[in-house]
Order: structure tokens, then C-alpha cells, then sequence
């Protein structure tokens, strides 16, 4: 993913009376608690090396791995195979494992309406507890995306971060009840012509270290991380 750096960019202001429409619509969102499950540790093979036989030559190999019926690799059911199996097993069970880290997901699907690409969204999900209207919670995403004009998009991010911090005792008491009044907005769209639409009341300035933290390492499949 990478970022717009530029010397000289234009930053149109984001408002409801600017536009007929925002430039990038929110038709759905909603948020759900997720189990996302720690990498299993991975044992080095230990023991004695592999011994080479007539099975693992080359031709023997792919003539193997050609077949639809997906036969075992003979070394599996030999006697040095099932005893390498067995010390991995046991190595795997002595071994620490990490914990499955427990935390939310995010998601608000969307469509580019900007007339341009799109390819970086910071935006938010706002939960504002009913109860206590004064506690209004924000979290905030950072997606690199390529979204072409008129085409739809979901963003996905997860976060250990739940929707509220703190929860009054008039909503604890009422679980089965809506809690919150949600809302999804974007605050800052990065467009492939260098161009940036960002809204009046949101400072990119405020995030620069959370922005830093995000992308200071590489990313994988996913779209969007939490700020």
C-alpha cells in the first residue's frame, strides 16, 4: 500500500452543503465480535535427515503429484517417516502457544461517486451510547483501496477495541436493548490524481502516529487497520 506524497495537493473540504451527494456513499455497515485464532507455532523438523530412495527422484515425484487420486508420499508410512511424525507431534504439544486474540470487526461497505479512483478512505464507525448520549465513542480505519467510479467496496477492519470503553449501569441493566446510535463516516478520501477530499472537522495531523504505527509494517491481505 502506498501513500500520496506530493509537494503541492489539493484539499477540498468535505461538507453536507458542497456536494448533492457524498462523494463516497455508505450503503451498509454494521460490527460483530470476532475470534481471530493465533498462528499455530511451527516445529522445525528434528532427527535424522530424510533418507533418499528410489520414491523421491524426480521423475518418481512428479509422476506422484500428477495423479488425480492424490496418493501418500511413501515416506509418510515408512518406519523413519512415522517416527519423524511422532517426535513432531510431541515437540508441538510441549511447545507455548499464542492465544487467539478476541476483538471486533468492522464493516461498512461503500460506493465511489467521486467520478474519479479512489485509493485511500480514512473513516469511522461512531457509537453513541443512548443512555449517555455525552459518550461518544470513534473508531477509526485506514484503507488502501482501488476503487474505480461507480464501483462498490466493502471495508473490513478489526480491532481488539470494542465499540465503548465504558457502558453507564442503565445500559448494563438493558442488554437485550439497542445500546447505541451508529453512524459510519468518511473522513478522508486520497483520489488517484493526487487530489484529496477531506472533511472540515477532521485533522489528518491528529492521527499522524497512529498513520505511522499502521503502515510501519507490511501489509497482508487486509484491506484496511484499525487507527
Amino acid at each position: 500500500m502506498s501513500f500520496i506524497s506530493r509537494t503541492s495537493i489539493l484539499i477540498i473540504v468535505l461538507s453536507s452543503y458542497s456536494f448533492a451527494q457524498d462523494p463516497v456513499s455508505i450503503l451498509e455497515s454494521h460490527w460483530f465480535r470476532t475470534n481471530k485464532p493465533a498462528p499455530k507455532t511451527e516445529i522445525p523438523a528434528s532427527g535424522p535427515a530424510r533418507p533418499v530412495n528410489v520414491d523421491d527422484k524426480y521423475f518418481q515425484r512428479k509422476a506422484r503429484e500428477a495423479r488425480t487420486d492424490n496418493p501418500r508420499d511413501p515416506y509418510d508410512d515408512s518406519i523413519e517417516g512415522r517416527s519423524a511424525a511422532m517426535d513432531r507431534a510431541v515437540q508441538q504439544s510441549r511447545a507455548p502457544q499464542p492465544d487467539d486474540v478476541i476483538g471486533y470487526t468492522y464493516d461498512a461497505e461503500v460506493r465511489n461517486d467521486t467520478g474519479q479512483a479512489v485509493q485511500v478512505i480514512f473513516w469511522e464507525y461512531q457509537f453513541k451510547e443512548i443512555a449517555r448520549p455525552e459518550n461518544v465513542v470513534r473508531r477509526q480505519f485506514l484503507c488502501g483501496v482501488k476503487i474505480k467510479h461507480g464501483e462498490k467496496k466493502l471495508l473490513s477492519a478489526f480491532s481488539t477495541l470494542a465499540p465503548s470503553d465504558v457502558l453507564t449501569v442503565e445500559s448494563l441493566a438493558k442488554p437485550d436493548q439497542k445500546l447505541f446510535e451508529e453512524r459510519v463516516r468518511i473522513n478522508r478520501i486520497e483520489l488517484a490524481d493526487g487530489n484529496i477530499l477531506q472533511r472540515n472537522d477532521w485533522k489528518y495531523s491528529d492521527l499522524k502516529k497512529e498513520v505511522e504505527r499502521a503502515t510501519s509494517t507490511p501489509w497482508g491481505k487486509e484491506i484496511c487497520r484499525a487507527l
